[in-house]
């Protein structure tokens, strides 16, 4: 077996597609179908069910992948800290986040990070908490944000903020003159919320599933400008972080009855070498944590 049979079974493997995956490694796709085919050869073992409608790894193949990942991941770190070693990498962050954080966190953050170190490439992806943990298991990011509760085994992580997550209605909503709203009372009202693979929108699912009640959905959408937009004209209320509502003087933010805390976290893949840049970033964001906040590994 040879790295470059192995990238390529990763890729046909994460696509479930020889065509997709010859994109990918910018390869024909008859070049990316005999080296999975030599692969195959090589192992003496059928590593895809070949069918009509698509490609799905046997047995075999799922046991070789859970290896090639390990291997794959393996060698990116090797190169990475031996091209540290020789100089020849100033540094690359790469990191997802999710939008609202984004938007109303990060960019102070990041801008005070890249003031403080010029010479370092922030490369910042705005995505889900799916996909962040989807990215950086395929290793095209190196760390992301992920609520701590949310967190897979295969992840390390640090926290880094404590942020409660609140109704958000127009001045004119009856909730906006209430101290506290129920979850029963929330759950009553029409939603506007972020589509599914996003903290904002699991929250929203784990705490009606909580609570017992059933969505009553208005919107789906994923732009926080457009959401904001739809509850000011009183089409829907929705859940924010609170630092997202305190700067609009046309949304009223309220506490729930139960006050709901989200515990924020930068993660990266357990065991995986971190880079000079990137444990810079760590100890950046760290530093730079509100003082209530006592940072620990997960």
């Amino acid at each position: 077996m040879d790295l470059r049979k192995l990238t390529i079974f990763a890729a046909v493997a994460r696509h479930a597609s020889f065509t997709r995956a010859a994109e990918e490694l910018h390869m024909a796709q008859p070049a990316v179908s005999i080296a999975v085919r030599k692969l195959e050869q090589e192992l003496d073992l059928l590593l895809f069910h070949r069918q009509d409608k698509g490609i799905a790894l046997t047995a075999e193949g799922r046991a070789l992948l859970r290896h090639t990942g390990r291997i794959l991941d393996s060698v990116r770190d090797a190169r990475l800290e031996m091209d540290e070693l020789r100089g020849l990498r100033k540094g690359e962050v790469r990191i997802g986040i999710p939008s609202m954080l984004g938007s109303y966190y990060f960019p102070e953050i990041l801008m005070a990070f890249k003031q403080r170190y010029p010479d370092l490439n922030l490369s910042v992806q705005e995505a889900g908490t799916r996909d962040i943990q989807r990215l950086i298991d395929s290793g095209e990011l190196d760390m992301g944000i992920i609520v701590r509760d949310q967190l897979p085994e295969d992840l390390d992580a640090r926290l880094f903020l404590r942020a409660e997550m609140v109704a958000c209605v127009p001045l004119d909503h009856p909730f906006a003159t209430s101290n506290r709203v129920s979850f029963d009372a929330f759950f009553a009202e029409q939603l506007v919320l972020f589509k599914e693979g996003y903290f904002h929108r699991e929250f929203i699912d784990r705490l009606a599933q909580r609570s017992g009640n059933q969505l009553q959905l208005a919107f789906e959408t994923n732009l926080i400008p457009l959401i904001r937009s739809i509850v000011r004209k009183g089409f829907g209320i929705t859940t924010f972080l609170r630092m997202v509502v305190d700067d609009d003087p046309h949304l009223q933010a309220c506490s729930f009855a139960e006050p709901v805390w989200l515990d924020l976290c930068i993660a990266w893949k357990r065991g995986a070498y971190l880079s000079h840049a990137d444990r810079r970033f760590v100890a950046f964001l760290l530093e730079h944590a509100p003082e209530d906040v006592e940072s620990s590994s997960s």
